[in-house]
């Protein structure tokens, strides 16, 4: 994880109101490889452990199966296509990749410039730590200030709570980017106050004015 990461991340268990402290036990080139992330308010901690962050709030039960599958198996085609939809080249700042689109961050990490690049799946934990980008698992929703990234990708196939999620995190001019999208998710986009600008192939692209 990142070390400009973490200071974006808020307490899964208090809410975007209450950002946590880092504690880091190994830290190198600026990437936390161990360490452990503190609420001030509810006194809980959330671990990190090989670079993988767990932002879940508890009960924090086994890590269960996500939606990214191995390392390897994403193709770079693809990746180009959403980060073109998210349309940020550049850096500063920090874009979320939520659900099977995680599997997309190290492509993204490279294609992008000093941006902020962080995977958000149970899955990535077995993969292997990578320095371009950040790995965690947030639960229940997304552990970030509002209307503070430049972008988020999220899996349609999580729901409309997570993309009522990704809609509150998204800065203003910043997109959120569903993909394998139900026939409501432009509505649910519209609903989180964000304007369709995109609408096909199961692919739905929400902009914040």
């Amino acid at each position: 994880m990142h070390l400009l990461l973490t200071d974006c991340l808020t307490c899964p268990r208090c809410g975007p109101e209450f950002g946590l402290i880092l504690l880091a036990n190994e830290l190198t080139d600026r990437v936390v490889r161990e360490g452990v992330l503190g609420c001030p308010n509810c006194r809980d901690s959330f671990s990190i452990q090989a670079g993988f962050g767990d932002l879940r709030a508890p009960p924090r039960r086994a890590l269960e199966a996500g939606l990214v599958g191995a390392v390897g198996c994403h193709d770079a085609a693809d990746a180009e296509r959403i980060a073109a939809l998210i349309g940020v080249a550049r850096g500063p700042g920090t874009v979320a990749l939520v659900g099977g689109l995680a599997g997309y961050g190290p492509t993204i990490a490279d294609l992008t410039e000093d941006l902020q690049v962080v995977g958000i799946d149970g899955d990535l934990r077995e993969w292997p730590p990578d320095p371009s980008w950040s790995r965690i698992v947030a639960g229940p929703g997304l552990p970030f200030f509002s209307r503070s990234l430049r972008g988020v990708a999220i899996d349609g196939r999580l729901g409309r709570r997570w993309i009522d999620e990704a809609a509150r995190v998204v800065a203003p001019m910043s997109r959120v980017v569903v993909t394998d999208a139900s026939a409501e998710a432009g509505a649910w986009l519209k609903e989180a106050g964000l304007k369709v600008i995109v609408s096909e192939q199961e692919t739905v692209v929400g902009a914040r004015s």
